[in-house]
């Protein structure tokens, strides 16, 4: 279905950061928790199980003492390892509950987590996913709350955990975690994210950087300091070492005039190191070396780039807006010597220009004035795009239009799934490979949460590309700029780094189509010897203007000369930044690999989690606490959530990976969504109670009224040929009726595909008298033997004693009938701009229903009485939505995550409310068939 936004006229238009994040939870009201953790938007929604931990922890708050928190992050050149200890002491004279919580980057793995009770150590067991899965299993039959990991905004991921320890008892919590880290933008970033809420005895956030090839700067600040913290930051830098640290005492960490603390925000830490060598650096540590190449003083290369906008109806509103501002601030920085071209598309590509133009003032200044006329319509066709981009760019390399050194890239920007042309993912992959050949570098944007990220994060790794998220917000700008400053200035091509055959082997990957300014490429590899006196490293590279070539005798320091006592520090850094970056790639690329390719890289990838103790996404960290007071076992598991399972979080509204996330259960579910979508019960607005409504070609969707519950509608479509009348509402006992007819969109295909839209409604109300009739043309109200016929360009209103109707001039008509029901009808006219064509139709919307009788039924009416369901198996479908299973009037449907406009309150750009997709016509929610609701005449009311 095209996605162009309906109006009533046919006129009417329309860095990459090392995060440690700490919030010490100890409210008033709370029973004593340590929690290390960051409250976030996408968090703030939790499950039922996570209101009862909060409610749990509410009680004594003075019984349990936090007393210690300290963050200790040790940088030994990129490769980052922090620890992160927290104490706490039971005070009371009973067992209490302590809770850890602690966010982490997604990039980073875990590699151990210990509790401490009384002297006892209690330490995770890094396991192998599937064997850690039947213990998780075990705990979730018996209860529990077992999954220890969630996804937590856009970049964090948070580890919590509780224990009941006895009377007069401490207990110490230790989770490690290891990075590398990533120069982005000329620099790293070191961010510990803290909020106390009490004061806390031991407080202490320290960072500590060895870098032998020597530092250019460190910063460090904090979002929260004042001019009497300010002395407390304290920073110590030689030329290969610096120190950080920050510890306020108790009576610093309060607030003056204020319950609490003030340390609430983030603390940063940003460095650099020297670039004298075109080599680069080498480190080599017991056997094992790494290579950062990012040569000093190199010239950019031009690049040729061709924007691919979708302009789609789902891009309507701010997304359009944000794109507009993006694309101008974007087009501004492009450098003189570049070439770009523009392409905008929906189900129809139009292009700027059919080639590439240089980034002259003039030709900027005119494609500024073109992206600021950007406007949303139609379906989305990003196969045609891509291809489009580039047959443009082959074309312009044919006819020698471009430097002949110079780097081809495509960006893509969308939204959504591609649902025009050719939507088979797979398919599109395959023609976009194709056609590129390895020419070319494709990076792609998905913009919201509605998008096939998946798909296009494979479709960038095929094609020397990245791909990138972005996020919905006020900084979706800022967001997309980013990203574009990261990409938009080549240094050097087809990057090739050697090394002696006879000395090393297992290499990371060694081969890169681009280093970028402010970035860096790093290779890691195991030494066959230790003799470094002949090892030889060569790099490869085009050049904007000729090769690049190095061949340099590596040039290794001596770590213990440069950092004596420092030993048990770097013992294996080398060895283990070397298995990070290798898992991390080996899962990179079997996602574009053959499946028996595939399976022999996840396998080694699963042997070196197991080996190094990392907590990848092929193994899972099981964490067994001392036995209750009742005896019982308690297993928790701590996993590595994939981009996958954090959108599909996202769109759920916040839930935790586990092992046994994609299993259904058996019986009566469990773990589920539990939802009731209940009719009102004398509301005045809306936003209180259940209701259910038609609009568009037709999409019937049922919505709970609560905040709390927009993630539970329900919808489903229902098609028939033009003409064909279905009862939508039927109480018998009040006489009320709403019956709808079916009418074609124009170009309507007899037996084939083709929309259908209710274009006229017939309204009665035996007990009142009262009859509409109501089509795109014109409403006619019968009432008491009297008739009144009103267009909809006027702006009326109709009062008597038993009726209340008001129509406005936005083609909003809203009518309410004494002591029965509210109920307000829509007229959209959809318009295709660029085909010459429109469509009028009308939607409906129940707003109060709550006197109609429990008899109540129809294709909507049934719903007024609300319809207790069940979700359980969230796990993202083959076209990249998420799908689950439903358990409603004793089905087992399967469901797809959907997005449905609400035009009840914005009857001009409508709300985009998420919903739960049940398809064939609504069978299995709806009771019996569509065809039982088929009736003969608009105003039968029998």
């Amino acid at each position: 279905m095209p996605a162009e936004r309906p109006s009533c006229f046919p006129g009417m238009w329309r860095v990459l950061l090392l995060w440690v994040c700490v919030c010490i939870c100890l409210p008033a009201q709370a029973q004593a928790a340590l929690v290390v953790s960051r409250e976030d938007a996408l968090t703030q929604t939790e499950e039922a199980a996570g209101t009862r931990s909060r409610e749990k922890r509410s009680k004594n708050s003075a019984n349990v003492e936090v007393n210690s928190v300290r963050v200790a992050c040790t940088v030994a050149t990129r490769f980052a390892h922090t620890v992160m200890t927290s104490r706490a002491q039971n005070k009371a004279n009973s067992s209490q509950e302590v809770f850890f919580e602690v966010e982490l980057p997604k990039t980073a793995f875990i590699t151990n987590f210990s509790m401490e009770i009384d002297g006892k150590v209690y330490v995770g067991e890094v396991k192998e996913k599937e064997k850690a899965k039947k213990q998780y299993e075990k705990a979730v039959s018996s209860g529990q709350t077992a999954g220890l990991v969630k996804a937590s905004g856009r970049k964090m991921e948070k580890f919590s955990v509780s224990v009941s320890i006895a009377a007069s008892s401490n207990v110490t919590f230790i989770l490690t975690y290891e990075e590398l880290l990533q120069r982005k933008l000329g620099q790293y970033e070191i961010l510990t994210r803290v909020n106390i809420e009490q004061p806390v005895q031991d407080f202490e956030i320290l960072a500590d950087i060895y870098e032998l090839q020597g530092i250019t700067f460190v910063e460090a600040t904090a979002t929260f300091l004042t001019n009497e913290l300010l002395p407390l930051l304290k920073k110590t830098i030689t030329e290969t070492k610096a120190h950080i640290s920050f510890s306020p005492t108790v009576e610093q960490q309060k607030c003056s005039g204020c319950d609490g603390t003030i340390i609430k925000g983030d603390f940063i830490v940003k460095y650099d190191v020297k670039r004298e060598k075109s080599l680069g650096e080498v480190q080599v540590v017991n056997g094992y070396f790494v290579h950062f190449f990012s040569p000093p003083d190199l010239a950019k290369v031009p690049k040729n780039v061709v924007f691919v906008i979708d302009r789609s109806g789902s891009m309507q509103g701010k997304k359009i807006a944000q794109t507009r501002e993006a694309m101008t601030a974007i087009l501004k920085d492009l450098h003189k010597e570049d070439h770009f071209a523009i392409i905008l598309f929906d189900d129809e590509i139009v292009s700027w220009k059919d080639f590439l133009t240089k980034a002259t003032e003039e030709n900027v200044s005119e494609a500024i004035r073109y992206v600021s006329r950007l406007t949303e319509e139609g379906s989305t066709d990003i196969n045609a795009a891509v291809l489009r981009a580039v047959k443009m760019l082959k074309t312009e390399r044919k006819n020698e239009k471009l430097p002949a050194r110079s780097a081809d890239m495509i960006i893509l920007l969308t939204d959504g799934m591609p649902n025009h042309g050719v939507s088979n993912t797979k398919t599109i992959e395959e023609n976009v490979e194709t056609a590129i050949g390895g020419r070319m570098s494709l990076f792609c944007l998905g913009f919201g949460n509605d998008v096939a990220y998946s798909f296009l994060d494979v479709m960038s790794k095929q094609n020397k590309g990245v791909a990138r998220r972005i996020f919905e917000g006020s900084d979706a700008v800022v967001q997309l700029k980013g990203f574009y400053e990261e990409v938009s200035s080549p240094l050097l091509l087809e990057v090739k780094l050697r090394y002696p055959d006879s000395k090393v082997d297992f290499l990371t990957k060694n081969n890169h189509s681009q280093l970028f300014d402010g970035s860096e490429i790093v290779v890691a590899g195991r030494l066959n010897d230790n003799d470094m006196n002949n090892f030889v490293v060569e790099v490869h590279a085009q050049g904007p203007e000729e090769d690049f070539q190095v061949q340099e005798k590596a040039s290794v320091a001596n770590w213990q000369t440069m950092y004596p006592d420092k030993e048990y520090i770097f013992g294996d850094f080398t060895e283990r930044l070397w298995a990070y970056l290798t898992i991390q790639q080996l899962l990179e690329t079997s996602d574009i690999s053959t499946q028996q390719d595939k399976d022999n890289m996840t396998a080694k990838a699963l042997d070196m989690s197991l080996r190094y103790n990392f907590v990848t996404p092929l193994t899972s960290m099981v964490v067994t606490k001392p036995e209750t007071e009742d005896g019982a076992d308690s297993s928790f598991v701590a996993d590595k959530l994939t981009e996958e399972q954090r959108q599909a979080a996202e769109r759920h509204g916040g839930f935790s990976a586990s092992p046994a996330a994609r299993s259904p259960a058996s019986g009566s579910p469990s773990r589920m969504l539990q939802a009731s979508l209940s009719r009102s019960h004398g509301g005045k607005s809306r936003g209180s109670s259940g209701y259910s409504d038609v609009d568009g070609d037709p999409h019937f969707m049922i919505q709970a009224g609560k905040i709390s519950d927009k993630y539970n509608a329900l919808c489903f479509d229902i098609n028939d040929e033009p003409g064909t009348i279905f009862n939508l509402v039927k109480d018998t006992k009040s006489g009320f009726v709403v019956n709808g007819q079916l009418i074609a969109k124009k170009r309507f295909l007899l037996n084939g595909k083709s929309n259908t839209y209710f274009g006229r409604f017939g309204i009665t109300h035996q007990k009142l008298d009262v009859r509409l009739d109501v089509s795109t043309q014109d409403i006619s109200v019968f009432h008491n033997g009297k008739q009144v016929t009103l267009q909809w360009s006027d702006t009326a209103s109709l009062k008597e004693t038993d009726l209340d109707l008001r129509l406005t001039n936005n083609c909003n008509l809203t009518v309410t009938f004494r002591h029965s029901v509210k109920f307000m009808i829509i007229r959209h006219t959809k318009v295709w701009k660029r085909r010459h064509d429109q469509q009028d139709y009308l939607g409906f919307y129940t707003l109060d229903s709550h006197h109609l009788s429990a008899s109540v039924h129809g294709l909507l009416g049934q719903f007024y009485h609300g319809v207790p369901f069940e979700m359980a198996d969230f796990h993202q479908g083959e076209l990249e939505n998420l799908d689950a299973i439903m358990y409603v009037k004793g089905q087992t449907l399967n469901v797809t995550r959907h997005w449905q406009k609400d035009f009840s309150k914005d009857v001009q750009n409508g709300e985009t409310i998420p919903c739960w997709f049940v398809g064939s016509d609504g069978t299995g929610l709806i009771d019996g068939t569509a065809s039982d609701y088929i009736v003969s005449d608009l105003f039968q009311t029998v």
